[in-house]
Formats: structure tokens, C-alpha cells, sequence
């Protein structure tokens, strides 16, 4: 009896990881250089969620939440915060107008100066919504890889630009859970 119990559990232990593996979700090599330059596409309170995960990280990285082409000196990658806030817009000075002129200039400077862009999402579904959406459509078709958290991604709009421009999305459960994806993406 204890012998066929200890050969089945030894079965059982060495089957189901093979039966159910984990998924992972890793890069397959690291697609960004440092340093990083971080901003705000929307001025929402997750850039300072993505500076921290920078530092937790190890990245060697600026914060500027109105980072403008003049910032992009010595940079080797642009990472977009992308969230609309309209609390975060008025403490910034902006409107939607002059937020979205302000990231597609530095954008475009970007492309022109060969700086890859990486577009972080980590807000959840809190942070949609229409004014969000229309920064997503906007620049999100612009990245070479996209980290969204899971629930804001309900409806599968990053999976859909993601599909349509050719770009690896990751997705994750909690914010805390983009650490890992955000270092295997840098050399």
C-alpha cells in the first residue's frame, strides 16, 4: 500500500508540470538598450508606477513626465506610460491638444533618431476610456513591444493593434508583475 501510494505520487509529481506546464511570459532577448527615457502619453499617475519598477529593475533611466524631443539626448529607448488624466493633465499645464502634440513630437524625434519605443499600459481597466483609447490608437501602433496590465485589456484592443502592427504584447495580472517582463526586455 505505501509503496503504490509513494510510486503514484512520484507519478503525479513528475507528470503534471509536463501535462500543465506554466506559462511564462518572457521576451525572447532583451529588445532595448539603456538608457531610458520614461514619460507620460495622458499625464496619469502610472508613469511614477513605471519609474519605480525602472528602479526596482536595476534600468538606468530618466523620469520626465513632459519629456519633449530635447530630452531624447543619450537616450537608447523611449518608454511611453500610456493613461489619460485629466486631474493630471490640469496639474501639468496641458489640454488633450498640446498633451498629444507634446508625445508625437517627441515620438517622431524618436523614429528619427532610430530610438525604439516601448508603450506601457498599467492602469488596468480604471485607466480607459475614451481619451485613454485615443492615445492607445494613436501611438501604441508606434512600438516595438507593449506591457499592459491584463484587466485593461478587457476588450482586447491591445491585442488587436498588437496582432494588426506585429508587435510582442505582454501581458500581466498586477502592475508589480510587470518587473520581470520590464528588466528581460533591456541588455
Amino acid at each position: 500500500m505505501k509503496k503504490t501510494f509513494f510510486t503514484t505520487f512520484l507519478l503525479l509529481t513528475f507528470f503534471i508540470p509536463v501535462m500543465f506546464p506554466q506559462e511564462e511570459k518572457k521576451v525572447a532577448s532583451p529588445l532595448f538598450e539603456q538608457p531610458l527615457l520614461i514619460t507620460s502619453a495622458g499625464q496619469s499617475a502610472e508613469v511614477r508606477l513605471a519609474s519605480v519598477l525602472a528602479k526596482r529593475g536595476e534600468l538606468n533611466f530618466i523620469l520626465s513626465k513632459t519629456a519633449t524631443p530635447k530630452d531624447l539626448e543619450n537616450i537608447k529607448t523611449l518608454a511611453l506610460v500610456l493613461g489619460v488624466s485629466l486631474k493630471g493633465l490640469g496639474a501639468a499645464g496641458l489640454d488633450i491638444a498640446k498633451e498629444k502634440e507634446r508625445v508625437n513630437l517627441l515620438v517622431e524625434e524618436a523614429q528619427k533618431k532610430n530610438i525604439p519605443l516601448l508603450c506601457l499600459h498599467l492602469g488596468g481597466e480604471s485607466r480607459r476610456g475614451q481619451l485613454s483609447d485615443a492615445f492607445i490608437s494613436i501611438f501604441l501602433p508606434k512600438a516595438k513591444m507593449v506591457i499592459v496590465v491584463k484587466s485593461g485589456n478587457k476588450d482586447k484592443l491591445f491585442t488587436r493593434l498588437c496582432e494588426e502592427h506585429k508587435i510582442p504584447l505582454i501581458e500581466v495580472e498586477k502592475t508589480v508583475d510587470t518587473l520581470e517582463p520590464l528588466k528581460n526586455a533591456f541588455k
